[in-house]
């Protein structure tokens, strides 16, 4: 591991994840002057409603571009983002990018910063491009799909860090009030020492979309993303990323050493289901012996859940992240009862407030790498059948995906086989 890794990824976490500027950064756009132009890379529903959310943290920002890989969504975006917000999310055509190089032509139209969400598997390009061209970043999780897309990040966050521009990741739990909260107790010692976590991830299977007939293998692998692991990474670095960053920040962002995992499609069918996992169990090894499991699956007509369960040597805590309601059992029981605003919106107030000069810089990096790269872990650990360390994975050659781009013939990945496949060492 990079210095740069070993560095940033045993930093004490904190509940809060920035501070008041007392002087006014270099960079920072002041108050009641030019707006700050927002490029959008990414136009599905995720992407359309974060653009949502970044207009209405700043009544000064504005859609200065917008660019998809198809022109269908990036038209449907367009027309939902005018119909809310009005004039300011008009986009002119000719600051309207379709295809595979739409990401630069945003990040090369004058925009002040970028919202990457694309599918994952073009994440890390698409950061390091708007990094080096010193662009604020707001980034959706998870940010790479294996570990030679987790390195590019690591370096990208560290250029932006040296750069004093903004990077907010989409871990949109470490931005919600209740959770900081929580937390921060946690991390204060109201627990005291922190032994084990268990996560869950129970839902049902995410949407497909039957093939069309004018659909090449290329975009109709993209139209079904999250079920193909070179675009989403399988549900667990999707979906249950999430889970695994809440398991990072309990354990106050050590990096385990290993994980050993099961994994497997038992209710998956049909070409759109791509060949990706219905079910993983994870166990995360730290160097001081402690662990944290993860399970998650996407199965119709089953039991749903999504809570942490937290055991420290002095007390409990359940997480209930559906809820929102925190609970600490203890010596000092503890639950949340403040306000629990939106935290989409969180994210992007405090996005804006740091572009504005009102508070520090933001650089999840030190995190949202780390968290990643611990559900890629899993995955790896699941796919091969082995116990796999944390540093052979982030260091592996693997690269899912095509060697280029284009809309033609591509092969269904098989369907990983643990015990045959490998990790690429």
């Amino acid at each position: 591991m990079s210095e740069f890794t070993r560095r940033e990824f045993v930093k004490k976490a904190t509940a809060a994840t920035a501070i008041t500027a007392t002087t006014l950064p270099v960079w920072a756009i002041p108050e009641k002057r030019d707006p700050v132009k927002i490029g959008l890379i990414g136009c599905g529903g995720r992407g359309t409603g974060a653009a949502n959310q970044s207009l209405t943290a700043n009544a000064d920002a504005v859609i200065w571009a917008m660019g998809d890989a198809f022109q269908d969504r990036l038209t449907s975006s367009a027309d939902t983002l005018k119909n809310e917000q009005g004039d300011r999310a008009v986009v002119p055509m000719e600051r309207r990018f379709v295809g595979f190089n739409a990401f630069q032509q945003v990040i090369d139209s004058g925009v002040d910063m970028v919202i990457l969400t694309t599918p994952p598997h073009f994440r890390p390009e698409h950061l390091a491009a708007a990094v080096k061209a010193k662009k604020h970043v707001f980034c959706e999780k998870p940010m790479a799909v294996d570990g030679t897309g987790v390195r590019s990040v690591i370096e990208s966050a560290k250029l932006a860090k040296e750069n004093d521009t903004n990077l907010m990741s989409g871990f949109c739990w470490r931005y919600a009030p209740a959770m900081r909260a929580t937390y921060g107790h946690l991390l204060g010692g109201s627990i005291g020492d922190i032994r084990s976590v268990f996560a869950t991830y129970y839902t049902a299977p995410l949407w497909t979309k039957a093939r069309k007939e004018s659909w090449s293998d290329m975009e109709w692998q993209m139209r079904n993303w999250v079920h193909f692991d070179w675009l989403g990474g399988d549900h667990i670095v999707e979906q249950a990323c999430h889970s695994v960053d809440k398991i990072n920040w309990a354990m106050n962002n050590a990096t385990p050493i290993t994980a050993t995992a099961i994994g497997g499609r038992e209710m998956r069918e049909g070409p759109e289901s791509g060949n990706v996992f219905d079910h993983f169990g994870v166990v995360y090894e730290y160097e001081d012996g402690r662990r944290a499991q993860l399970h998650c699956r996407q199965m119709p007509f089953c039991y749903n859940d999504n809570n942490d369960y937290i055991v420290g040597s002095t007390g409990t805590c359940t997480v209930n992240s559906w809820t929102g309601s925190p609970e600490i059992v203890g010596p000092t029981p503890w639950e949340y009862t403040g306000e629990k605003p939106n935290m989409y919106q969180v994210e992007h107030n405090e996005l804006h407030d740091a572009i504005r000069g009102n508070r520090a810089t933001i650089n999840d990096g030190h995190f949202m790498a780390q968290s990643t790269m611990m559900a890629i872990l899993g995955r790896e650990a699941a796919y091969t059948g082995q116990k796999v360390a944390y540093n052979d994975a982030l260091n592996s050659t693997t690269h899912l995906g095509p060697s280029k781009y284009e809309f033609g013939e591509l092969a269904t990945p098989p369907i990983p086989e643990p015990g045959e496949t490998k990790l690429n060492r």
